[in-house]
């Protein structure tokens, strides 16, 4: 047996759902009072999406996730969390990198995602790896501004 290191990224398995819902909570719980909502992915069925193979996990334990879903003309990037111990270590680039990459093992030319506009720390963030705003949309009591990264 092989030992996983910290920069591994693998898929998530049914023995990582805890973690998988420990890291998103830990990642998305200071968001509560901001948006006045739960976000999203602390809703996710997350026994689900590592069933269908949506989960991808990095670190022992595990200290961040993407839940990815493969569309016709796109990858979509449903959720990214990374624990708050492990903020500033790099995780969350390795990780956008990684959703990059499985998108061109797809052969799929751009990644979509959105994020809520009370996350502002995320506006900062994502146009830094090159993603743009497509748009800005209410959806029930989400406002969520919708990124796209077309791939080279």
């Amino acid at each position: 047996m092989r030992l996983m290191t910290n920069e591994e990224i693998r898929p998530a398995t049914p023995a990582d759902v805890p973690a998988v819902k420990a890291v998103t909570d830990a990642a998305f719980h200071p968001y509560i009072e901001r948006i006045g909502v739960v976000p999203h992915p602390m809703e996710a069925d997350h026994a689900a999406n590592v069933a269908e193979g949506k989960v991808f996990v990095t670190g022992e334990p595990v200290s961040g996730l993407v839940v990815v879903e493969a569309y016709e003309d796109h990858l979509y990037l449903d959720s990214i969390a990374v624990h708050p111990d492990a903020h500033g270590t790099g995780v969350g680039g390795r990780l956008l990198r990684f959703v990059e990459a499985r998108a061109r093992a797809l052969r799929l030319p751009e990644v979509r995602l959105c994020t809520n506009a009370m996350m502002w720390e995320n506006q900062k963030i994502y146009p830094k790896y090159g993603y743009e705003v497509v748009e800005r949309r209410v959806d029930g009591p989400y406002d969520r501004i919708h990124y796209r990264k077309r791939l080279g």
